[in-house]
């Protein structure tokens, strides 16, 4: 048993789940040379337990994150009030110049509203400063728990389970979804493992007709599957976002190695006083502070501020 109360077993099914989360378990208990009726009931027991969360994530063209400062008192109310809104994808209290952080997805011109008619009625709100992201090196989706040999994670993988960094502008141009996609994403965002039978109840729609618009959904970048899970039931109780400035000729490389790192669970290059913003989970203040004196990648920074996050509301569109 591991030091966190998961069993290897378990750590090892979290890693399966979180290369394809829609996995069957029959392939799961395959990959990992299990037995199919012992994978199935550890992982469906931490799925009821709320371990785990499998859901689809509506995705957007644009994204901002929201560095909120709030009176005295009213953090916790302000980070309550931005994950119960419906476009965002994470809220957490943090220590530092900011009280809260908050990443807005959005489609269009509508950052202008956001900003300036709908962010000034937060409970609390004094200030806010944003930053708009530019490019992804790394989302919730593509971190992983690192617990599979590299064979097993490339035997569950498909060609729709990998960590889609791209900018959601490209795709198709001018496809709006129809009322059944809409139906077939809102039982996707409750369930991401839900069957193709289930949904096809759910939506009245044929088995086949869902099977192919969940395909063409997660295949033309409108949802993503992700299997998620708090970094504190992995033992991982340190969670640090650090706000990283650094010469424009350096932000790809620095984005790209961090990306790499085992720690960085989210990086993203990003407008405004820094270039990276990255989410990191590590064990203990200890191993942070290794993390953040390694000069294989700090070198290429000129200044960095690192905030510790105190509570996480909301995560990957999933309230908690």
């Amino acid at each position: 048993m591991a030091q966190d109360g998961l069993s290897t077993l378990q750590r090892r099914i979290i890693g399966a789940l979180q290369v394809d989360g829609r996995a069957t378990w029959r392939k799961i208990a395959q990959v990992l040379d299990e037995h199919e009726r012992t994978v199935a009931r550890q992982g469906t027991e931490m799925l009821a337990a709320k371990i785990i969360t499998v859901a689809a994530i509506r995705t957007r063209e644009s994204a901002v994150i929201m560095r909120l400062t709030c009176n005295p008192g009213t953090a916790r109310l302000a980070c309550e009030s931005m994950a119960q809104r419906p476009d965002t994808s994470f809220s957490y209290m943090v220590t530092g110049v900011g009280d809260v952080v908050s990443e807005v997805v959005y489609e269009g011109n509508a950052l202008n509203e956001i900003l300036n008619l709908q962010l000034p009625s937060t409970p609390g709100l004094t200030s806010c400063a944003t930053y708009p992201v530019l490019k992804y090196f790394r989302t919730i989706r593509g971190w992983r728990v690192g617990v599979l040999t590299a064979a097993e994670e490339s035997a569950m993988g498909t060609e729709l389970t990998k960590d889609d960094t791209r900018q959601q502008g490209v795709r198709e141009q001018n496809v709006r979804l129809t009322d059944n996609d809409e139906l077939i994403a809102q039982a996707l965002q409750r369930d991401g493992r839900a069957s193709v039978e289930t949904i096809a109840r759910q939506v009245r729609l044929s088995e086949s007709t869902v099977s192919r618009r969940v395909d063409w959904l997660v295949r033309n970048s409108h949802l993503a599957i992700r299997t998620l899970v708090e970094p504190e039931a992995l033992g991982l109780r340190t969670e640090a976002l650090l706000w990283i400035h650094t010469a424009p000729s350096n932000v790809e490389a620095l984005g790209t190695a961090l990306a790499r790192r085992p720690e960085v669970r989210y990086a993203a290059g990003v407008a405004g006083d820094c270039q990276l913003v990255v989410d990191v989970t590590v064990e203990n203040p200890a191993q942070l502070y290794q993390f953040l004196a390694d000069a294989s990648w700090s070198k290429s920074m000129t200044n960095m501020q690192t905030t510790m996050v105190l509570q996480a509301r909301k995560r990957g569109g999933q309230l908690l």
